[in-house]
């Protein structure tokens, strides 16, 4: 039997983005977040008494601000050294070779593969041939799958690879190649790294992409870790996720379809913080909270954003001992049609809907619109630009459910109605 952890994009030192302006939030364990899943895969490794560990890419998020973090990485893997465990590393596009101007010698238990053409590792003692290439550049758009040699007989086969694969909208395209690339090659499995969504994408032969190992911001949501590979006397490959993050940061969807009012709303997110504070296993939250739906509460929320941030951002304190921190509140409710109805009668109220209808359903008109606004908030001073929050203006995607936002608040506002924020 052969057991091995399969790893991968573990941008040591990279930073967590979107909570350091939160006040109450750990900023320094935040900081040294990656730090610490480092050292749970570390510790993962030796008390599973795997025989070597992958991995596959951007195991530094660039290069060194100085040396520490180069030292980190040594202090770890020479634990590994001294209970017997082999490394398999890979550089991706954020630590090709022409990015680091700093290295340090690493211990013998550590195997660094060429950039310059793919290499062969074979643990005969194991029945274990490990092929790879790492990134001489950032920016390689090569097919460097091909050029990987053909499988060892006898051997249970791995690739280590750094690739976008067949492509991805969420990340830069690198090393890309299709699967039959690397199904043709006939090795047992696939160790991809630089997608940081876990994920399984061909099951026979085994190709897989384990994930980053610490999530950095709300685009990596949900749990990360990395794969435990046990390979049987057939050479079978059976797979266990285990997670290694230290703060996970989850989407929390919230319908608050039929509402009534905001502090029903409230109620109904505080149960799913609840329900994710749960399975977080003790981890420090951090939380986007998405709330849709159509509801009679939408006028209330839309007529002050600001105070239903804070009251969810309240209800975090009755949560998790401290341990969950809301990293933005993004409302998409609506009001339900009837209530629509209702605001406009057959005066002009009416036009003005069917004129907001008749923009937001006609592309060349919210193009237009968007235009007009890019060209307003060209004037806004920078600090108001740079908000990670700041609206896109100038994109119609953008502007279109805004105007679904903003229709029953200015019906009101024109109807004469005044909103209460506090009922």
């Amino acid at each position: 039997m052969v057991k091995f952890l399969h790893t991968a994009d573990i941008h040591l030192d990279s930073p967590l983005k979107g909570l350091e302006r939160y006040e109450g939030a750990p900023v320094e364990e935040i900081r040294g977040a990656t730090r610490q899943a480092l050292g749970h895969l570390v510790q993962l490794a030796i008390d599973e008494k795997v025989d070597f560990v992958l991995i596959a890419g951007d195991l530094y998020d660039g290069d060194w601000r100085d040396h520490r973090t180069g030292l980190f990485f040594v202090s770890e893997v020479s634990k590994l050294r001294e209970a017997g465990i082999q490394v398999c590393l890979i550089a991706g596009n954020h630590d090709a070779a022409n990015r680091m101007t700093r290295s340090l010698r690493l211990p013998d238990n550590v195997l660094r593969f060429s950039t310059k053409r793919p290499e062969t590792h074979s643990f005969d003692d194991l029945g274990v041939s490990v092929h790879g290439q790492g990134f001489a550049t950032a920016a390689c758009t090569d097919n460097l799958a091909e050029a990987y040699p053909a499988s060892v007989p006898g051997h249970f086969n791995i690739g280590l690879l750094h690739t976008s694969a067949a492509g991805s909208a969420a990340h830069p395209n690198y090393a890309q190649c299709c699967y039959d690339d690397l199904r043709s090659k006939r090795y047992d499995y696939w160790a991809l790294g630089h997608i940081h969504q876990r994920g399984c994408v061909w099951d026979d032969p085994r190709i897989h992409f384990s994930g980053n190992i610490q999530g950095r911001h709300i685009r990596e949501a949900g749990a990360k870790g990395c794969l435990v590979v046990t390979v049987d006397d057939r050479q079978q490959a059976e797979l266990r996720f285990e997670p290694l993050d230290v703060l996970r940061w989850e989407r929390c969807l919230v319908d608050a379809t039929g509402a009534e009012d905001g502090y029903a709303v409230v109620e109904s997110v505080a149960r799913k913080l609840g329900d994710l504070v749960a399975t977080s296993e003790g981890r420090p939250l951090a939380a986007r909270v998405e709330i849709s739906g159509a509801c009679r509460a939408h006028e209330r929320l839309a007529a002050d954003m600001h105070q239903w941030t804070n009251e969810v951002r309240a209800v975090v304190y009755g949560l998790g001992r401290g341990n969950v921190w809301i990293e933005k509140v993004q409302f998409q409710t609506s009001l339900p049609r009837d209530e629509h109805a209702s605001l406009a009668d057959d005066g002009p109220l009416s036009e003005l809907v069917e004129y907001i209808a008749e923009v937001r359903d006609n592309d060349a008109l919210l193009a237009k619109l968007a235009e007009e606004f890019a060209d307003l908030s060209r004037k806004l001073p920078n600090e108001l630009k740079d908000l990670d929050d700041a609206l896109p203006f100038g994109d119609p995607k953008a502007i279109r459910p805004l105007l679904e936002q903003v229709q029953p608040l200015l019906l009101s506002r024109l109807a004469g109605r005044s909103i209460d924020v506090n009922t």
